[in-house]
């Protein structure tokens, strides 16, 4: 009788810790069904486009678009690791940020988003025709390296604006 109650309890122990690894581990995984981060490069579109300048300095909109079938996210701050090339080639120029980074916007399937490349004017620009750069979110980087495409001179003392909403 003491050996059938002690396998029951060990049977119900087993039972309910097994239990609750499988939940922990169905929390940390994404659910059955649910879409894929927009915020992941692949995951998403970038163009460069013109901007409107300001005085001393050229503008360029890098707009990211993410098409239906994809999970909203949350960015944050300016992208980092921002480098530019020229058909494949890399243009010598790093780029600084500036403005507030702590500001969080929604990007997603019909939430666009843009930030800003600002160039000083008068110096040695080059011509580019390719922006790469990580994206940040609220908590740190989003892992992986978006592309955009699209005509652009960069200088010394090139920076990049923080994430806004809108295209």
């Amino acid at each position: 009788m003491m050996r059938t109650h002690r396998m029951i309890a060990v049977t119900l122990a087993a039972a309910v810790l097994s239990g609750g690894v499988a939940a922990g581990a169905a929390q940390a995984a994404p659910a059955a069904g649910s879409a894929p981060s927009a915020c992941r490069p692949a995951n998403h579109l970038a163009k460069i486009t013109p901007a409107p300048a300001s005085a001393g300095h050229s503008h360029y909109r890098v707009t990211l678009t993410a098409p239906r079938g994809y999970e909203s996210c949350r960015l944050a701050g300016s992208p980092t690791d921002v480098r530019f090339t020229e058909h494949g080639r890399r243009v010598p120029v790093t780029a600084g940020r500036y403005g507030d980074q702590r500001t969080v916007v929604t990007f997603g399937p019909g939430h666009p988003v843009h930030f800003d490349i600002q160039v000083p004017n008068g110096r040695r620009a080059k011509a580019a025709n390719e922006a790469s750069f990580t994206l940040r979110a609220p908590g740190g980087v989003i892992p992986g390296t978006s592309v955009a495409e699209g005509r652009l001179k960069v200088a010394p003392g090139t920076v990049v604006g923080p994430v806004r909403r809108g295209a």
